[in-house]
């Protein structure tokens, strides 16, 4: 796919108008994925999580942190970046979807 096009394409499906938008998004998703990897590993360890740990409890507790924080970091990163109705809308349809399995 070229440049322009994918640019394009990626401006239609995030239903932004400017470039600039769309890097500020891609770039919130980035920072959010980074700070989870800070944030999981001293959880993982407080909790007493470790490569023994079987992965059945490895999932449950990636549930129970990882998943939420790095939704709580969108929404932070996102007010941050000026972006943060695009993230909030995202959780809501996010939540619903959920709510609804």
């Amino acid at each position: 796919m070229s440049g322009p096009k994918f640019l394009q394409g990626m401006k239609t499906k995030y239903n932004v108008q400017t470039t600039l938008e769309l890097v500020k998004i891609m770039t919130v998703f980035s920072l959010a994925g980074m700070a989870i990897v800070w944030v999981r590993k001293p959880i993982f360890h407080a909790l007493g999580v470790t490569a023994q740990t079987p992965f059945i409890l490895k999932f449950l507790a990636w549930l129970a942190v990882v998943f939420p924080t790095y939704q709580i970091n969108l929404l932070i990163f996102g007010f941050l970046f000026g972006q943060f109705s695009f993230f909030w809308e995202r959780e809501k349809n996010l939540w619903r979807f959920l709510l609804r399995r």
